[in-house]
């Protein structure tokens, strides 16, 4: 029963990986000035450059829970996860509006992840 943590700091690493099950640490947006939509579509870039990092894709998700700041920009924010979903490969979900580390911030994500085996 291995344990990796990949870019660990003091507080938390953003990839922990235990037993062929991949977790991410929340992910925000690369420029918080942006609207929802490119908020959501860098922050999901995030993931896709993790998930691959640690072996993986975003047709291997397991879950995510999307943390929005309003959910007055939840179809914003669902327009650009329903076109980065694979069909078929959707992830159990949940979505909450909470407030976030950062008052420009307006969507967070956490993602669990099965390690791709090789085919």
């Amino acid at each position: 029963m291995s344990i990796q943590r990949l870019e660990t700091k003091q507080r938390m690493s953003r990839v922990v990986i235990h037993n062929d099950t991949i977790y991410l640490c929340g992910q925000v947006a690369k420029d918080a000035t942006q609207g929802m939509a490119e908020q959501t579509k860098t922050m999901l870039e995030k993931v896709d450059e993790l998930l691959i990092q640690a072996g993986s894709d975003r047709e291997h998700m397991l879950s995510a829970t999307v943390y929005v700041r309003d959910m007055k920009d939840f179809a914003a924010m669902n327009e650009v996860w329903d076109a980065w979903v694979p069909d078929g490969h959707a992830p159990a979900r949940a979505c909450v509006e909470a407030r976030m580390a950062r008052p420009e911030l307006l969507v967070e994500i956490s993602v669990v992840a099965a390690v791709k085996k090789a085919s």
